[in-house]
């Protein structure tokens, strides 16, 4: 174990068609991992990550395991090729289930469950179009704090990824995320975007969804992890299963403390965060965050390598 090396592995938004042909080339442990979740999940995942549309790969309930997926192919690869073995992990938002299985709290299989409900469940939650998010850059935390405070009115409105000083996303009622988005750039942020998403995660409005998953958490084995995992709701670590079975709950319709995370992992020795997953959006966040933390990409042959070689 390297106590300067944690491994962060990323939730929705790194998908895109094609992803991991490259590894899955030189090494059958890609591939073979996508096989294992398509028994588990009823269809060919394999082929649609590669063959599929970027609208079907979109769709939450299919984009949650693909995402779980593809990380843990990566971890999988990273072990057979002995790789340094890190002594912290962390996964932003559908990322922190990943963190789960490689920390060994609970199956790649039962997980796969979990995702594919879980993404279903926070679909259903809010109607299309009835919720939004929008990422909001160039202002700080306290700033757009307190333009929600001003834009929600009675509608539910909240700060809801905060990804890296200066860079945080919003979610809630269509009406009251677009009221925000005019009031963030009359304050002066660089920009304020509506994000291509089908539903307010991380709001009060996805309660619903917490609901309905908690029987499918309950019945789910879970054990103490074997390396310790960074927590989005609080950014500490848990070591009792049924207390992380309530924070990964709760974390459906919590805020993600993604700064506080990368700032823990960093205080916890971490000097060189590992991404385990397809894209480098981590990587992008972590600089923005610390400058000092030296962060490496999985997600092609010539990534990894480089992260093999170096950590």
């Amino acid at each position: 174990m390297r106590d300067n090396v944690a491994f962060v592995f990323p939730g929705q938004g790194s998908q895109k068609i094609g992803m991991l042909s490259q590894l899955a080339s030189v090494d059958s442990i890609i591939e073979g991992t996508f096989l294992e979740a398509s028994d588990a999940l009823g269809y060919d995942l394999w082929h649609l990550v590669q063959n599929g549309s970027q609208e079907e790969i979109n769709l939450t309930e299919r984009t949650q395991p693909i995402l779980l997926t593809a990380s843990v192919a990566i971890w999988r690869l990273w072990q057979d090729k002995k790789g340094a073995r890190p002594s912290q992990l962390a996964g932003h938002s559908l990322g922190e289930w990943t963190a789960l299985v490689c920390a060994g709290v609970l199956t790649f299989a039962d997980a796969l469950v979990i995702v594919r409900a879980r993404g279903q469940f926070m679909q259903e939650a809010v109607p299309v179009g009835v919720g939004a998010m929008a990422a909001i850059i160039g202002l700080d935390d306290e700033a757009v704090l307190q333009v929600c405070a001003e834009a929600r009115g009675n509608d539910v409105l909240d700060a809801v990824n905060f990804n890296a000083p200066g860079q945080v996303v919003i979610a809630g009622s269509a009406s009251a995320v677009q009221r925000a988005i005019e009031c963030c750039k009359a304050a002066g942020a660089k920009r304020a975007l509506p994000l291509p998403v089908s539903a307010p995660f991380h709001t009060s409005l996805m309660a619903p969804a917490a609901e309905r998953l908690k029987g499918l958490v309950a019945e789910t084995p879970f054990a103490e992890p074997i390396i310790p995992v960074i927590h989005n709701v609080h950014a500490e670590t848990e070591v009792d299963p049924k207390k992380i079975k309530l924070l990964m709950l709760e974390q459906i319709s919590q805020p993600v403390k993604w700064v506080d995370c990368v700032l823990k992992l960093k205080s916890g020795g971490a000097e060189r965060l590992v991404e385990c997953g397809p894209g480098r959006v981590l990587n992008g966040l972590s600089k923005r965050i610390d400058r000092e933390l030296i962060s490496f990409a999985t997600d092609d042959v010539e990534n990894f390598e480089n992260a093999l070689l170096s950590v």
